[in-house]
């Protein structure tokens, strides 16, 4: 048995199902030995969509997604995704091959330093360079990407040390024992949530990690507290809730600004303050917090908690609940927001004028999408329209990388969630800019076998920086580019294509792509000038509460 095998070995101990990558030289060991495993080998056609899928599944399934490269190119390729699965607190295993050990030391072709280069966009990561030590560098990496803030780690291995003979045996995996929160913190959670007159759950994606859906919609029912999320948030309660305020996080003024505002307690639980900056909400740091999370807050000045109450979120939400005075329905003081967040919304059912609008394409989708079904955002205008207008009923049903928040994520990752629920409908909403970034992987799907629609919010630029220059300076510059036939270009690739040519024709093209055999691509002419007629409606918000 070679290091390679043994590497192996201890990934299929870990219980990995695939692993997402480029073959390459260096890492042809590796391969030989994926060969005769039960690990499924997903031939990427790009390092940075390997990355992608592995940050998709690792948020999915709590499990670590596993992508491979080779060295130098394959390697610098892999980082984007790396670093958003970092960022996005999703667990992430990387590996990459590389040069001997003996020719580090000197000049050598494609050779970089590759431990450096990860070290600051993952948790963990090293070399193996002794074979009888892989066996404990793996069990390390996996309990390090899926525990605590989890994230991407990075395992480096040198040609010659692959193919050298291995002693060893995978290491048991030991078990992560649920934490609890210290009694004095519960109970000085509890006091204060009794005290409040307007308290505010803030959900962040920490509560999806440690399934506490469940008890945070106890504690919104039985105490009467609205609740808000952030984008990595959505779906943690119903958004057709009375007390559900929808969703926190645009960079402009919205209904849910004037409810926090207004409140007088802020009970955050598993905020991460990389979603949503605390500066945005809580500027000056008057709004009392309480944190409620699995790893202690971090240090920001806008976000010095009264309390930090550390521990299985689930299980410390329901003790704070034991303690808390029960609050009558009658002190719900944000109906007023929801009411008008409700108007917004709706307004735009029957609104058929093309090019059709964000806000109609997305309450359309909602209506066809059922309540486990997954849409994934890719990053641009389109995706500050999906965290405002495309709501939840279920947890990780809307996924969006607002951590690092890379352009391209949003195919690839929608191969990984339809390979971890095959029978559910997967939806990828991308630009027209973020598909040209990773539409190759398209190609993947087909082979694979893995359809689902992906939806292009086609307006021949770069929206979402449009949408700032005008902001900051009232014109726009080098955003604007030429689309191909993107309808031909499925076509090309063996995949369905249809462009909307009337806002009418949406749903039923939708339909007809989601019941297709094979990936689909839908071409759909967006109207962006909503982006600065919200921007002048946000600074025309009046609270009403």
């Amino acid at each position: 048995m070679n290091t390679a095998e043994l590497l192996v070995r201890c990934l299929e101990n870990e219980g990995v199902e695939y692993i997402f990558g480029v073959p390459g030289e260096e890492n042809l060991q590796v391969l030989q030995a994926l060969k005769h495993s039960s690990i499924q080998f997903v031939t990427t056609r790009h390092e940075q969509g390997a990355a992608f899928m592995a940050d998709v599944y690792g948020r999915l399934t709590g499990k670590a997604g596993v992508c491979l490269s080779t060295l130098g190119p394959g390697a610098t390729n892999l980082i984007t995704g790396v670093a958003d699965a970092n960022l996005d607190r999703a667990p992430l295993v990387a590996i990459t091959g590389q040069v001997g050990t003996d020719r580090m030391h000197i000049e050598s072709h494609q050779y970089l330093d590759l431990v450096a280069m990860f070290a600051p966009v993952t948790q963990w990561n090293t070399q193996i360079v002794r074979p009888s030590n892989t066996a404990e560098i793996v069990r390390k990496a996996f309990k390090l990407a899926q525990t605590g803030d989890p994230g991407a780690v990075h395992i480096d291995l040198p040609e010659n040390i692959a193919e050298m003979e291995a002693e060893g045996k995978p290491l048991r995996c030991d078990c992560h024992e649920r934490t609890f929160a210290a009694f004095d913190t519960i109970q000085a959670a509890a006091d204060a949530i009794t005290q409040a007159e307007r308290p505010l759950i803030l959900v962040g994606n920490g509560a999806i990690r440690d399934r506490a859906s469940d008890a945070i919609m106890a504690m919104v029912d039985q105490l009467h507290i609205p609740v808000t999320n952030t984008f990595m948030g959505k779906g943690v309660i119903p958004y057709e809730h009375p007390l559900s305020l929808w969703t926190v996080g645009l960079q402009q003024r919205d209904f849910i600004s004037c409810a926090i505002d207004k409140s007088d307690l802020v009970i955050a639980v598993g905020y991460d303050l990389v979603e949503y900056p605390p500066k945005k909400w809580n500027p000056d740091g008057k709004i009392p917090v309480i944190h409620v999370g699995a790893m202690p807050a971090k240090v920001d000045s806008s976000y010095i908690p009264m309390v930090e109450v550390i521990g299985n979120i689930a299980d410390t939400l329901h003790e704070i609940l034991k303690r808390v005075e029960p609050k009558p329905q009658s002190s719900y003081p944000f109906q007023a927001v929801r009411d008008e967040m409700r108007a917004d919304y709706e307004q735009y059912r029957d609104d058929m004028a093309f090019p059709i609008k964000p806000q109609k394409l997305l309450y359309d989708l909602r209506q066809v999408m059922g309540p486990e079904d997954i849409v994934l955002s890719d990053v641009g205008a389109h995706k500050m329209w999906i965290a405002r207008n495309y709501h939840c009923e279920r947890p990780n049903t809307c996924l969006i990388s607002n951590g690092f928040a890379s352009m391209g994520i949003a195919i690839p990752g929608a191969i990984a969630a339809k390979l971890v629920h095959p029978d559910r409908k997967i939806v990828a909403v991308t630009g027209d800019g973020g598909f040209m970034m990773n539409c190759q992987e398209l190609e993947t799907a087909l082979r694979l076998g893995t359809p689902f629609v992906t939806i292009i919010f086609n307006d021949g630029g770069y929206g979402l920086i449009e949408w700032k220059q005008h902001n900051y300076y009232g014109e726009s510059a080098f955003i604007k580019f030429n689309n191909p036939d993107f309808v031909a270009l499925a076509k090309s690739f063996g995949l369905q294509g249809y462009r909307v040519t009337s806002t009418e024709d949406f749903i039923p093209t939708l339909k007809e792509a989601l019941a297709a055999d094979v990936p689909a691509v839908i071409d759909c002419p967006i109207d962006y000038g909503e982006n600065l007629l919200f921007t002048e409606k946000s600074r025309e918000l009046a609270c009403a509460i």
